[in-house]
C-alpha cells in the first residue's frame, strides 16, 4: 500500500472515529438532559386542574398525546421518550388521574405511572369547605382516603393533642381549625399528619389576630375567646359571597346576639347552620331525612337539629366550616351599624335593614324583581 493511500485511510478512520465519538457524546448529552434536566423543567401552566381517565391497555404514546392536548405537557414525544427510559410503558395507572398544568414532567410521571415513588402534589383548600368536603378533595388527589381523614378529624386523642376545644352535645371535631391554604402534600400521607399540618397552619396564621388587643376586647361583653370567634367566622364565611360584605354581615350577627328587641332573642337565624346540622348529625333531626342541600320549612322548625340557629339561641355548638383569615378578621373587626336583617339581592350581595318593616319591604322588592 502506498504511503499516500495509507495516510488517506488513516485519516478516514480518524474522521469516522471522531464522528462516532461526537454522535455518542450528543446521544449521551441528550440522554442526560432527558433524565436530569427535562424532568424538572418549569411548566407553563397556571394551575388548572385536569382529570384524565387512563383506560386499561392505553399506550404511553396515546396517553402522552392526551396529556399534551390538555396542556399538561408540551412535547408528547419527549415525555413518552423520558417515560420509556425509566421503564414506565408497562406501569401506567388505570382509572381517573388528577393533574394540573403547572406540574413538571417528573411529577406528571409519578401521577400517571406506578412504582416510581410518591409524588408531592399541591392541593388548594379554599375558604368555607367543611371537613367532609376537604376529605373528598384530599382523596381525589390521592393524599389520604376520605374516610381516614374524617376519622382523624374526629379523633379525640388527636384533638386533645392539638388543643382543640370539645363541642357540647355533638361529636368532637377539628372543624373550623383546618386552615384553608394551598398545601404541598405527599400521596398516601397519614391522615393524622395532614390534620396536624392544617391545624398547625391555623395557629401560625391566627395567633397574631387573637393577640391583637382591640380584636377580642371588642367582644368582651359576650365573654368570647378565640373559639367563639371561629364559630361565628365559619357562619360569616358561609353567608358572605362578596368579600366587602363580611364585616357588615358579622355586625348583623353580633347585633342579633346583643339585641334585646330582635325576636326570638339572641338567635343567629342563619340558614347555613341548619344545612350543616343535616350533614354533620342527620340522625339527630328527623327533618334532615333525604337532605339534598335544600332547606325546607320543616328543617327550620326542627329543634332536634343541634346546629339549627332558628330554634337554638346563641352560637351553634361548633364551627360549620373552615373560615379563611378574612372571615375571622371580619368578626374581630365587625362593622358597627344598627342592621338586624339582610336578604340576598343578587350577584352575591345583600340588602341590609335595621327593622322588620324595612326588611319585609326589601324582601318584597327582591320578589318583584324576580
Amino acid at each position: 500500500m502506498s504511503p499516500v493511500r495509507a495516510r488517506r485511510e488513516h485519516w478516514s478512520v480518524r474522521a469516522l472515529t471522531r464522528a462516532l465519538a461526537a454522535l455518542l457524546l450528543a446521544a449521551l448529552g441528550t440522554l442526560g438532559w432527558l433524565v436530569l434536566v427535562y424532568p424538572e423543567r418549569e411548566p407553563a401552566g397556571r394551575g388548572h386542574e385536569v382529570a384524565l381517565t387512563v383506560a386499561e391497555g392505553e399506550t404511553l404514546d396515546a396517553l402522552a398525546a392526551r396529556l399534551a392536548e390538555e396542556g399538561v405537557i408540551d412535547e408528547p414525544f419527549l415525555f413518552a421518550t423520558y417515560a420509556r427510559l425509566l421503564g414506565a410503558s408497562e406501569r401506567l395507572r388505570t382509572g381517573e388521574v388528577l393533574l394540573r398544568d403547572d406540574m413538571p414532567p417528573r411529577t406528571v410521571l409519578l401521577r400517571v405511572a406506578l412504582g416510581f415513588g410518591q409524588a408531592q402534589v399541591e392541593v388548594m383548600i379554599p375558604e368555607g369547605l367543611d371537613h367532609r368536603e376537604i376529605a373528598r378533595r384530599l382523596d381525589r388527589w390521592g393524599v389520604v382516603a376520605a374516610d381516614e381523614f374524617v376519622r382523624a378529624v374526629h379523633d379525640e386523642a388527636l384533638l386533645d393533642e392539638l388543643g382543640i376545644p370539645r363541642a357540647e352535645g355533638v361529636p368532637a371535631s377539628a372543624e373550623g381549625y383546618l386552615q384553608p391554604d394551598t398545601y404541598r402534600l405527599e400521596e398516601r400521607s397519614a391522615a393524622a399528619d395532614v390534620v396536624r399540618r392544617m391545624v398547625g397552619n391555623f395557629h401560625r396564621r391566627t395567633t397574631p389576630l387573637f393577640d391583637d388587643a382591640p380584636g377580642l376586647a371588642a367582644l368582651a361583653d359576650l365573654g368570647w375567646r378565640a373559639h367563639e370567634v371561629i364559630v361565628l367566622a365559619s357562619v360569616v364565611e358561609e353567608e358572605a359571597a362578596v368579600a366587602e360584605e363580611r364585616p357588615t354581615i358579622a355586625g348583623v350577627f353580633l347585633n342579633r346576639l346583643r339585641s334585646e328587641t330582635f325576636l326570638p332573642r339572641h338567635r343567629l337565624q342563619a340558614d347555613p347552620t341548619v344545612s350543616y346540622g343535616c350533614r354533620a348529625v342527620p340522625e339527630r333531626a328527623p327533618s334532615c331525612a333525604g337532605f339534598d342541600g335544600r332547606i325546607t320549612r320543616a328543617m327550620l322548625d326542627d329543634a332536634a337539629n343541634p346546629y339549627n340557629t332558628y330554634r337554638h339561641g346563641e352560637l351553634p355548638p361548633g364551627p360549620i366550616s373552615n373560615p379563611g383569615i378574612a372571615a375571622i378578621e371580619a368578626v374581630l373587626r365587625a362593622e358597627r351599624h344598627d342592621y338586624l336583617y339582610f336578604v340576598a339581592r343578587g350577584h352575591g350581595r345583600h340588602a341590609f335593614s335595621a327593622d322588620l318593616a324595612a326588611h319585609n319591604a326589601a324582601v318584597g322588592r327582591m320578589r318583584d324583581a324576580e
